[in-house]
């Protein structure tokens, strides 16, 4: 199996996602018997269960990747118990200052943190492989949002199981 990564970055532009994974498919396609897709929906709203239809696509399954990670039923639990909560994963506690502070120009702006975090009550850090390096991070993040920290550890089953069940499809 080979994996053929796009830019992280399409996560905070979601309508890109859809175009992004149709043109990396279609080049792959002459090269691989199979293509898959290692998103779960992303906030394409539907666009890439389009592209993976009209394509003979798989994905991973979910609505985003805390799905996978965590499972749907308890993503949506923690939402329905706190609706300002916000969810962090090990790939953004470790990119969180360029995927979040850059991107948003709270480097530049610091006084914009409200206007984006002002309604969220705490940070939930879905922990796959947590170290003292990650730890210190996720505790960074939240404290630049000025937010409680609650540590949930996941670990990687979730992401494996999926991914044995979109390549056993």
């Amino acid at each position: 199996m080979d994996v053929h990564p796009l830019a992280p970055l399409l996560h905070n532009r979601p309508a890109r996602i859809a175009p992004a994974v149709e043109q990396l498919a279609t080049a792959l396609r002459g090269r691989y018997a199979t293509v898959a897709v290692a998103y779960a929906d992303c906030g394409t709203y539907g666009a890439l269960d389009e592209v993976c239809g009209r394509l003979g696509l798989r994905r991973l399954g979910g609505t985003h990747c805390y799905d996978v990670l965590a499972g749907a039923d308890r993503i949506s639990d923690l939402s329905r118990r706190e609706p300002g909560t916000y969810i962090l994963t090990d790939f953004l506690v470790r990119s969180f200052e360029r995927t979040v502070v850059a991107e948003l120009g709270l480097d530049r702006w610091p006084d914009l943190r409200d206007d984006y975090f002002g309604h969220y009550r705490r940070v939930v850090w879905l922990a796959q492989r947590p170290d003292a390096r990650l730890s210190a991070l996720a505790h960074a993040a939240a404290d630049r949002l000025g937010l409680p920290l609650t540590i949930l550890h996941v670990g990687d089953a979730g992401l494996e199981r999926e991914l044995a069940a979109l390549l056993n499809r």
